[in-house]
């Protein structure tokens, strides 16, 4: 058993990849290495705080599972109590107690990938209240900074002419498009983790199946399932970038579904640590980064 700031952990490993989750609070992954280095791959912010009224709410740092669209009384609330922990072959489902406030349950299932440097996590929003309820999950990773998010673009016509719009791209009241963070290009937009404030965030609808983060010769990756023909939060956002003076985050959302009392959504993504890059954290870097890693499934 470990320890995150004073909260009890626990560790599950593959032998390659290991993931440190809370058991006082959560469900949080608060830590995750890779056999070949001693460096977490997750940010750690035990001091950041948001006062609600239920309690206070911990960012903590790490992985953490919301549910969208955003609302200060509903998305805050703490999740400060013990969580149920079932293990299972190559991995654990961490499971909170049912929020009172909003009548949802959520729990992670971490499974890993047998001999990779993947894992599988699906993120499980549960009705446990006495109305139907419009929701989003929303999965969260907070990264540490110094690196760079690499958020793929779709090149390719949606309609057989070209008539119609392929992109989009949501923009948070506090964010400049002028931010030097920011690079929109026609195949990639990079967001430059460098500390500073007034944040940014920007979300789009991902239709390559994945999202980056570059940092330290170590490529992250988020792989997940886009499914754009149904509605999304924000403007139609399956994908999310927030980026702050102590922290990045990489966020994927699954489509907003109406759950009915007793029913459940699901929401997986698959992580994937490749070390041993050495690329330059520019535009053409990037892209012999996504050739090197075949990820260049850009359409």
């Amino acid at each position: 058993m470990g320890d995150y700031y004073g909260l009890r952990t626990e560790t599950i490993s593959n032998g390659i990849l290991s993931i440190e989750f809370l058991l006082d609070a959560g469900p949080r992954l608060v830590r995750m290495f890779h056999q070949d280095s001693e460096e977490n791959y997750l940010a750690e912010l035990p001091d950041i705080t948001h006062h609600t009224e239920y309690g206070t709410f911990y960012f903590r740092g790490g992985h953490r599972l919301w549910h969208a669209p955003e609302d200060i009384l509903r998305t805050y609330v703490p999740d400060n109590e013990p969580i149920e922990v079932i293990s299972a072959p190559d991995g654990v489902t961490l499971t909170q107690s049912v929020e009172i406030a909003t009548g949802i349950q959520k729990s992670i299932q971490i499974q890993f990938c047998p001999g990779s440097a993947k894992v599988t996590l699906q993120h499980t929003l549960l009705n446990k209240g006495a109305w139907a309820v419009t929701l989003s999950a929303w999965a969260i990773t907070q990264l540490p900074l110094g690196g760079i998010a690499i958020l793929p673009q779709t090149k390719a016509r949606l309609d057989p002419h070209g008539l119609l719009p392929n992109r989009n791209l949501s923009i948070w009241p506090y964010t400049s498009i002028q931010d030097p963070r920011l690079t929109l290009l026609d195949d990639i937009i990079l967001v430059k983790a460098d500390p500073a404030l007034p944040p940014l965030k920007i979300g789009y609808a991902n239709r390559a199946a994945w999202i980056g983060y570059y940092r330290n010769s170590t490529l992250f990756v988020k792989h997940f399932t886009p499914i754009l023909d149904l509605p999304h939060p924000d403007f139609n956002c399956n994908t999310e970038t927030y980026c702050g003076n102590r922290f990045i985050e990489l966020e994927s959302l699954s489509p907003l579904s109406t759950i009915e009392p007793g029913e459940s959504i699901v929401h997986s993504e698959t992580w994937e640590i490749i070390p041993g890059l050495h690329l330059h954290l520019n535009p053409s870097g990037i892209r012999e980064l996504i050739n090197q890693v075949s990820l260049n499934n850009i359409s």
